[in-house]
């Protein structure tokens, strides 16, 4: 695993070199992006495998489940931020410049191909900060809300993209 690991960076390295930067930023912003909308609304992403398959191009990420779908072990919040209030689930993608626009198109294509589409009240909890570019609540089922949450803020290497997913737990779904 280390060693493809290692050939992907040389061949992101020589890419850079050929492309310039800022192609190269578009390329690791798309491949977070995909990483994000290929794994995060699927409700047996565990932790190992969100470390393993989000970690991208540099990316970012923060993942929880309290309450996982399978038989998996729980995950608790390992992040910068602690679990919000009244979810279960956490699953984030960030990584470095402005690809908002990017960020959006990929997250509603997540949602269309996982049948996520039944607009939901927004909970209290889920409110827009500055950066938020996308704040969109939908049913998961008729007694599950997720809440999807893109934009930009300040990040590590100055503005970053996020792109954030949260399950809320069944009594906080039934309150809105």
């Amino acid at each position: 695993m280390r060693q493809a690991s290692s050939r992907r960076s040389i061949k992101l390295g020589l890419a850079a070199m050929a492309l310039g930067a800022p192609a190269l930023a578009q390329e690791n912003a798309i491949l977070a992006a995909q990483a994000f909308t290929q794994n995060c609304f699927s409700p047996y992403l565990t932790a190992t495998k969100a470390r393993d398959v989000l970690s991208v191009a540099g990316a970012r990420h923060d993942f929880y489940d309290l309450e996982p779908f399978s038989n998996a072990a729980p995950s608790p919040s390992f992040g910068l931020r602690p679990a919000t209030r009244g979810t279960d689930r956490r699953c984030e993608v960030s990584f470095d410049g402005d690809h908002a626009a990017l960020a959006i198109e990929m997250a509603q294509n997540g949602l269309q191909a996982e049948g996520i589409l039944k607009d939901a009240p927004t909970p209290e909890t889920h409110t827009p900060t500055a950066g938020t570019e996308m704040l969109a609540a939908r049913y998961l089922n008729p007694k599950r809300i997720a809440v999807v949450h893109v934009g930009t803020r300040q990040g590590p290497n100055g503005i970053e993209t996020f792109m954030n997913v949260e399950r809320l737990t069944p009594a906080a779904s039934q309150l809105n």
